[in-house]
């Protein structure tokens, strides 16, 4: 078998919501600017028929055995890449010598061992993934070893969820109830704001611990938008609340930053994080200076399947545990259902962006009573719903 073609592809559709597809933002770096922190959520347009547009750039690797390979959803810098520095080494090759791909992408784009270049080459990676297991018949899960459950747990990700204290409280009750045991949260407050911006966010806590009850999981998302003592600040007034982690409190690059946190906070919380590191040495680093208690690296960001099952090995044998980042959850649940309970313990839901990004796919993954079944689709499970795609534009 052969690759006979990689085409990047924007598909655009309509999907119809309850209400707005965001009612907050989260917090972001350059919230320390005050005209950027006053910026808004992301307004998708309307479409004429009431929906939402939805725009979704995919990546399509062909076979000359008729077997295509997709991932999805991409950037237009990612298909750029792709298309310029990938597509010819990819043109020809085995798609079922992944690692070879992998290793070949990866020397090749010096300067694309992190960012924008690793993103594309994870995407070409992830789409391989999901040719070898339509190859062999099998879910992706399967080659890599699995299944080794039925069912996990997912927690959900409230990005985009109102913030107000009544809104919180009613989406708190309402997950729960849906079988969630843990929710993420995203507070816009941060070390700008003060003494007050702490309160807020200890409000922020207790309104969930109360809506959701004594068992469950709560955690918070700075998104690389704190600071050290707002950080303290806040893991010392939210103890009594039970935190189960705070996440990417500090900017990715901060690993000084991180070892000082995790000795002012003396094991008061979990800090968990990894997202925006880059490949199986990015993340021995952070294992060799122990600055996270969880490891997050995202398969569509990091390295690919490929990478992930390499970084899955290296914090189990660190005593740690990886629960990859909810970009996609078709990678996500490949790796899931072929690690340990005891490595990957659980999948993130991003509650609104989960059904954006498996608009145009014919099986979505979504949890049923707060646990999402192993697939049983050969591959990722990326076949297109084509009744849903109202124009194609390949790029």
């Amino acid at each position: 078998m052969r690759i006979t073609d990689v085409r990047c592809v924007e598909y655009t559709g309509s999907m119809r919501l309850p209400g707005p597809l965001w009612d907050e933002r989260l917090r972001r770096p350059t919230d320390i600017y005050p005209e950027r922190a006053a910026d808004g959520p992301h307004r998708p347009p309307l479409r004429d028929d009431g929906g939402v547009e939805v725009r979704s750039i995919f990546l399509h690797v062909d076979t000359d055995e008729g077997i295509t390979g997709t991932t999805a959803v991409l950037s237009e810098q990612q298909a750029h890449t792709v298309a310029t520095l990938l597509r010819p080494q990819l043109l020809g090759a085995d798609p079922l010598a992944a690692e070879r791909i992998w290793d070949l992408g990866y020397r090749s784009m010096i300067h694309g061992r992190a960012g924008t270049g690793m993103l594309a080459l994870s995407a070409v990676d992830c789409a391989l993934w999901d040719i070898r297991g339509q190859f062999f018949g099998v879910p992706a899960h399967v080659l890599l070893g699995g299944p080794t459950r039925a069912e996990a747990p997912a927690y959900v990700s409230t990005l985009g969820d109102s913030l107000a204290a009544e809104d919180v409280a009613r989406r708190t009750r309402e997950l729960v109830a849906a079988g969630f045991g843990g929710i993420k949260w995203f507070p816009r407050q941060g070390p700008g704001d003060g003494r007050r911006g702490v309160e807020r966010v200890v409000e922020l806590v207790a309104t969930v611990r109360e809506a959701g009850g004594p068992d469950l999981d709560i955690m918070l998302d700075a998104w690389s938008s704190w600071d050290i003592p707002f950080t303290v600040d806040v893991a010392r007034e939210c103890a009594p609340l039970r935190l189960r982690w705070i996440e990417e409190p500090l900017p990715a690059d901060d690993t000084a930053g991180y070892a000082a946190l995790r000795r002012d906070l003396g094991g008061l919380v979990r800090i968990s994080g990894g997202e925006h590191e880059y490949t199986r040495w990015g993340i021995a680093r952070l294992l060799r200076e122990d600055l996270l208690d969880l490891y997050q690296a995202d398969p569509h960001w990091g390295g690919g399947i490929s990478e992930m099952v390499k970084i899955s090995a290296l914090v189990s044998a660190a005593g740690r545990q990886f629960i990859p980042h909810g970009q996609s959850l078709q990678c996500n649940a490949a790796l899931t259902f072929a690690a340990s309970p005891a490595v990957i313990p659980e999948m993130e839901y991003l509650v609104r962006l989960g059904p954006l990004y498996q608009h145009f796919l014919t099986d979505p993954i979504a949890p049923v009573n707060g646990r999402v079944a192993a697939p049983v689709t050969p591959g990722l499970g990326m076949r297109l719903a084509g009744d849903r795609v109202l124009d194609a534009r390949p790029l």
